[in-house]
C-alpha cells in the first residue's frame, strides 16, 4: 500500500511553525478585545443556496471554486469559501439584530475554495475576519481599516499600502456597469476567455484579470468614481477624511472592485511589497445589502478578512521562530525515580510553571543533552539515590550550579523559584 500524503492544495501546519499562528492569533484577540468585538465560531459547510445568493452566482467563487456536494439528505451542502455570509447567516437565525446597538463581530477558521495551489494560496486556507454589523457610518468604515492596520503593525509588518476605492450604492453600479459593457465591448475579441465571458454577467470583474493584454485595454475603462451618486461620493469622501485624521496613509485605486457581489460603497486592500504577485495581505469593505439579501431586515455592516497564510509567510521573512520559554526539564532513571519524576513535574506545572519531562529513560548523558537543547532555565534530576532520600537536585542552566532539596521543600519554594527563573531569564 502507497505512502498516504495530504490533498493537493493542503498543508500540515507543524510545531514550528504553529508558534506564529498563535502570535497572530493572540496578537489580534487582544486588539480585538480592546474595541469590544466579540469572537463568533459558525459551521464550516454551509447549505449552498447561503453562498449564491450572499456572494453570487456570476462570481469566480460561486461559478467554478467552491466544495459543493450532495449530502445523504439530498441536500446541497457548500464548505464555506468565505467567513461574511455564515456570520450574517448567523445574525439572522438568532435574531443578534433584535439587541440592537451594533454588533461586532470577529472569526477566524479554515476557508475552502478549488484554486491551482501557491505559496500562500490553498485550497483549504484560513482567515481572520471582523464583521461591524448594524452602522452605515464611515466611522465604522474608518475603524475597521484602523484595526487591520494596528493588528499587522503590531506583528511588526513592513512595506504595506492601503488602496482604497468604493464601488457605491447599487444604482451607481448598474450604471457603471452599463459603462463598461460600452467601453469593452468593441475589445472583446482581444479579452481573455474568462473575461469575455464576464463581459455580459459581471463586467467589473474584468477589471480584476491577470491578463496581460486585458489589463492593458482596462488602463484606459471608465473609473467608478465617475459614477458616484453624491451619497456614495459624500460617505467616501468622509471615510478619506477620517483615514487622514487616523493618520492612516492610503491611495485610490478606482480598478480595485474586490471578487464578492455583495460590497458597496467602501472597497479595500491592504498590500505587501514583499509577496510577489499574490500580494494582498487584508481585504474588505462595506456590504449594505447582504443582511436583507439573505432574509434579514435593512441592515448596514462593513468589515474585512486577513488571508493568515500569507501573513505567517511575511512573519517568517521578518522574524526566527518564536521560543517557548520552559521554566525546568526533568531528567530521570530508574523506576521509582521515574515515578517521582512523574509526580513532581505534574505538582510544578499545577504551581504554574512549564515543565517537559523526559520520557525517553535513556542515559543520564543522553537526557542532559536534550536538557540543553531545550532552552530551559533549570534541570531537575532524579535517580536511584535521589529516589531513595525523597530529594531531587537542581540545576541551574546558566551558572551549572547544582543544589540537592528535598522534594517537599521544594514544592515550599515555588515564589523563590519563580524569581530566580525570572532573574536568569533577564540576564540572557
Amino acid at each position: 500500500m502507497g505512502e498516504i500524503q495530504a490533498l493537493r492544495g493542503t498543508r500540515d501546519i507543524l510545531p514550528d511553525e504553529v508558534v506564529f499562528w498563535q502570535q497572530v492569533e493572540a496578537t489580534a484577540r487582544h486588539i480585538l478585545s480592546k474595541a469590544a468585538y466579540r469572537e463568533i465560531r459558525t459551521p464550516i459547510f454551509e447549505q449552498t443556496t447561503l453562498f449564491e445568493r450572499g456572494i453570487g452566482e456570476a462570481t469566480d467563487v460561486v461559478g467554478k471554486e467552491m466544495y459543493t456536494f450532495v449530502d445523504r439528505g439530498d441536500r446541497s451542502i457548500t464548505l464555506r469559501p468565505e467567513g461574511t455570509a455564515g456570520v450574517v447567516r448567523a445574525l439572522i437565525e438568532h435574531g443578534l439584530y433584535a439587541q440592537g446597538g451594533v454588533q461586532r463581530l470577529w472569526y477566524t477558521g479554515p476557508m475552502f475554495r478549488y484554486e491551482r495551489p501557491q505559496a500562500g494560496r490553498q485550497r483549504q486556507f484560513h482567515q481572520l475576519g471582523v464583521e461591524v454589523i448594524g452602522s452605515a457610518d464611515p466611522r465604522a468604515d474608518a475603524e475597521v481599516i484602523a484595526i487591520a492596520t494596528e493588528i499587522l503593525q503590531n506583528l511588526g509588518l513592513k512595506n504595506l499600502h492601503l488602496d482604497l476605492n468604493s464601488v457605491g450604492n447599487k444604482t451607481d453600479r448598474h450604471n457603471y456597469r452599463q459603462a463598461l459593457v460600452d467601453y469593452f465591448t468593441p475589445y472583446k475579441g482581444e479579452l481573455d476567455p474568462d473575461s469575455q465571458d464576464r463581459l455580459t454577467r459581471n463586467p467589473l470583474r474584468i477589471l480584476d484579470s491577470k491578463d496581460e493584454r486585458t489589463k492593458e485595454i482596462a488602463q484606459n475603462a471608465p473609473s467608478i468614481l465617475d459614477y458616484l451618486g453624491s451619497e456614495s461620493q459624500q460617505h467616501f469622501e468622509r471615510v478619506q477624511q477620517l483615514l487622514s485624521d487616523l493618520g492612516i496613509k492610503y491611495q485610490l485605486n478606482p480598478k480595485l472592485v474586490r471578487g464578492l457581489d455583495y460590497y458597496t460603497h467602501t472597497a479595500f486592500e491592504v498590500i505587501s511589497d514583499d509577496l510577489g504577485a499574490q500580494a494582498t495581505v487584508c481585504g474588505g469593505g462595506r456590504y449594505d445589502g447582504l443582511v436583507t439579501e439573505l432574509g434579514g431586515p435593512d441592515t448596514p455592516a462593513v468589515g474585512w478578512a486577513i488571508g493568515l497564510e500569507r501573513l505567517i509567510i511575511l512573519l517568517q521573512q521578518l522574524q526566527t521562530p518564536p521560543v517557548s520559554e520552559l521554566d525546568f526539564y526533568v531528567v530521570s532513571r530508574g523506576d521509582r525515580a521515574q515515578a517521582q519524576a512523574l509526580i513532581l513535574a505534574q505538582k510544578l506545572r499545577q504551581a504554574g510553571f512549564s515543565v517537559e519531562l523526559d520520557l525517553s529513560g535513556s542515559a543520564f548523558k543522553k537526557q542532559f543533552a536534550r536538557a540543553d537543547k531545550s532552552g530551559t532555565v533549570a534541570c531537575l534530576i532524579l535517580g536511584d539515590e535521589e529516589a531513595a532520600n525523597q530529594t531531587v537536585k537542581l540545576k541551574w542552566m546558566a551558572t551549572k550550579e547544582q543544589t540537592a532539596i528535598a522534594q517537599t521543600e521544594l514544592m515550599t519554594m515555588i515564589d523563590r523559584l519563580r524569581a530566580d527563573i525570572q532573574s536568569f531569564r533577564a540576564e540572557r
